[in-house]
C-alpha cells in the first residue's frame, strides 16, 4: 500500500546539490573572469565577444517577452480601469522612490565633499572621442524628450532598436484593443499566451550559457579597465557603493518591512539574477527571471507585466543616486558653487532627464550631461573626471535598479490588494508551493536543468504514459516531479 497523501499538498523535492545550481556556476564564471582579466589582461580583453554575445542573446528576447507579457496581462483582465489605476500607482511610487534616491546621493556628497581640492579647470579638460559623442548627445537632450520619445515612428522600430519604453506603449495599446475585441480576440489572446511560453523556453536554452557569458564579460572588464582607476578614485566609488547599500537597506528595506517581508530573503531568492547582473553589468538579462519569480510568488501576471518593464525605464534608483552624487561631485571638483536651492533644482531636472535615456548605450552619461546642460552652471566637460570609473559603478547601479523594481512590484501588488504576502514569504523562505493556475506552464527549473532535458520525454517511475496524456498535462505533471520551482540547476 502506497503512502497516504493529502490532495493539493506540495511534497518538498530533494534539495539540489550545490554544484548543480546556476548561481554557483555563474559565481565561478565571475571569479575565473576576474583572475583571467587580472593575470592576463590581453587575454581578458580578447574574451569580450563571449560576454557581449550572451548579453545580446538575452536582449534579443527582452522586447518580445515584455510585449507578450503586457498584452497577455491586459487582454485577460475583466476591468481595464484596474489596469489604468495600477499604472498610475506605479508611476506615483516610481517618482517618490526616485526623489528619495536623488536625495540620498545629494546628502552623501554634501557630507563627505570628495570633490573639494581637485581644482579641475573645465576649459583644459580633454575629452575622448567616445565621451565627446555622449556629451554631444546629452547636450541636445531636452527634459521633455522622454515624453515625445514614447511614441515610435513605426511598430517594428522599437523591437529592432530594443527600446523598452516604446515597446511598453505599443503593448499597452495592443492589449487594450485586444481586450475590447471580446470573444473575437480570444484566439489571438490564446496565441499570445502560447508564444509567451515559447519565448520563455528559448530563454531557458540561453540561460544555460549564463556562466560562460559572465566569465567573458568580467574578464574583459577587468582586463580593459584594471584596478588602476580604483586607486585614484576609490573614495568616490566607495561613497557611491555605501550610499547605494544604505538606500537598499533603509528605504527599500523599510518598504519590505511595511509589507511584513524581509528584503534580505528576497535578495537571496533572486541570487541567480543578482550574479547575472554582477557579471554582465546590466540588468537586462535578469528582467525575464524577475518577472517569472514574482509571478510564481503570487503577484498577478498583469501587475508584473506592467510594473516590472515600466520600472525598467522609470524606476532607476541606482541611476538616480549616481546622477545626484556625480553632478555635485563635478561641481565641487570644478569649484562651481551650488546653493541649496540650485541643488534642489538639480533634483527637479533629474526627475525628468534620468528617464530620457533609459535603455540607451551610455544612458547614465547622457542623462548626466543633459542635466548639466539644462542647469547651465556646471561644465558638462567635467564628466571626464568620472568617465574612467563609470565601469566600476555600472554594476552597482544595475543591482540597485533591479532591487528597486522588485520591491516596487510587491508594493504595487499590495496597494492593489492582490498581494498574497503569506505565499510570497513562503517562496522567499525557499518552501515548496503549488503552481498558480495562471502561471506559465514551463517550469523555471528547466532553464538550467540538463537532467530535465534528458528525461522530459521519457518514462519516470509511477508516471503515466506521456503518449496518452495531453501536452499541457504532461508539462504540469512533470513540473511537480522535478525540483522545486526556481531551484535553478545545471
Amino acid at each position: 500500500m502506497g503512502p497516504i497523501t493529502t490532495p493539493g499538498a506540495v511534497t518538498p523535492a530533494p534539495k539540489t546539490r550545490w554544484y548543480r545550481q546556476l548561481y554557483f556556476w555563474v559565481l565561478t564564471g565571475i571569479v575565473l573572469g576576474i583572475l583571467v582579466g587580472w593575470l592576463a589582461p590581453a587575454a581578458g580583453i580578447a574574451l569580450e565577444p563571449i560576454g557581449t554575445t550572451f548579453v545580446n542573446a538575452m536582449r534579443m528576447l527582452i522586447g518580445p517577452i515584455v510585449f507578450l507579457t503586457i498584452v497577455g496581462g491586459i487582454a485577460s483582465v475583466a476591468d481595464l480601469k484596474k489596469v489604468g489605476m495600477t499604472g498610475l500607482k506605479a508611476l506615483t511610487y516610481f517618482q517618490i522612490g526616485t526623489i528619495f534616491a536623488l536625495l540620498f546621493g545629494l546628502v552623501a556628497i554634501n557630507i563627505f565633499r570628495l570633490g573639494e581640492g581637485v581644482n579641475a579647470d573645465a576649459s583644459t579638460i580633454k575629452t575622448t572621442d567616445s565621451a565627446a559623442k555622449l556629451i554631444e548627445t546629452g547636450a541636445h537632450q531636452e527634459w521633455w524628450q522622454f515624453l515625445t520619445h514614447i511614441i515610435p515612428t513605426s511598430i517594428a522600430a522599437p523591437f529592432v532598436e530594443g527600446d523598452i519604453l516604446q515597446i511598453i506603449f505599443i503593448a499597452v495599446i495592443f492589449g487594450i484593443a485586444l481586450n475590447a475585441m471580446g470573444k473575437v480576440g480570444a484566439p489571438v489572446l490564446d496565441g499570445v499566451q502560447r508564444l509567451t511560453g515559447v519565448m520563455f523556453k528559448i530563454l531557458g536554452f540561453i540561460m544555460k550559457a549564463a556562466p560562460l557569458g559572465a566569465f567573458g564579460a568580467m574578464a574583459f572588464a577587468v582586463g580593459k579597465y584594471g584596478v588602476s582607476s580604483l586607486s585614484s578614485m576609490g573614495g568616490l566609488i566607495a561613497l557611491f557603493y555605501a550610499t547605494s547599500i544604505l538606500f537598499v537597506v533603509v528605504v527599500l528595506g523599510s518598504v519590505m518591512a511595511f509589507l511584513k517581508l524581509n528584503i534580505f530573503k528576497m535578495i537571496r531568492h533572486l541570487r541567480e539574477e543578482y550574479l547575472l547582473i554582477l557579471g554582465t553589468s546590466t540588468a537586462e538579462p535578469a528582467l525575464p527571471g524577475l518577472m517569472r519569480k514574482l509571478e510564481h510568488a503570487g503577484v498577478k501576471k498583469e501587475t508584473v507585466g506592467l510594473v516590472v518593464p515600466t520600472g525598467y525605464s522609470f524606476n532607476l534608483d541606482g541611476a538616480a543616486i549616481y546622477l545626484s552624487l556625480a553632478a555635485v561631485y563635478i561641481a565641487q571638483a570644478t569649484n562651481t558653487e551650488l546653493s541649496i536651492g540650485q541643488q534642489l533644482g538639480l533634483i527637479a531636472v533629474m526627475l525628468l532627464t534620468s528617464k530620457g535615456a533609459a535603455g540607451v548605450a551610455g544612458g547614465g552619461f547622457i542623462a548626466l550631461t543633459a542635466t548639466l546642460a539644462t542647469i547651465g552652471t556646471i561644465p558638462a566637460a567635467g564628466i571626464m573626471l568620472i568617465f574612467g570609473i563609470d565601469k566600476f559603478m555600472s554594476e552597482c547601479r544595475a543591482l540597485v535598479n533591479f532591487t528597486g523594481n522588485a520591491v516596487a512590484t510587491l508594493f504595487i501588488a499590495w496597494w492593489d490588494r492582490t498581494l498574497d504576502a503569506d505565499r510570497v514569504r513562503r517562496v522567499f523562505n525557499g518552501e515548496a508551493v503549488e503552481p498558480l493556475p495562471s502561471e506559465d506552464p514551463t517550469p523555471l527549473d528547466e532553464f538550467t536543468d540538463i537532467a530535465a532535458d534528458l528525461t522530459e520525454h521519457h518514462h519516470t517511475p509511477g508516471a503515466t504514459d506521456a503518449t496518452h496524456a495531453e501536452p499541457a498535462a504532461v508539462d504540469l505533471a512533470s513540473s511537480e516531479d522535478r525540483h522545486p520551482a526556481y531551484s535553478k540547476t545545471i
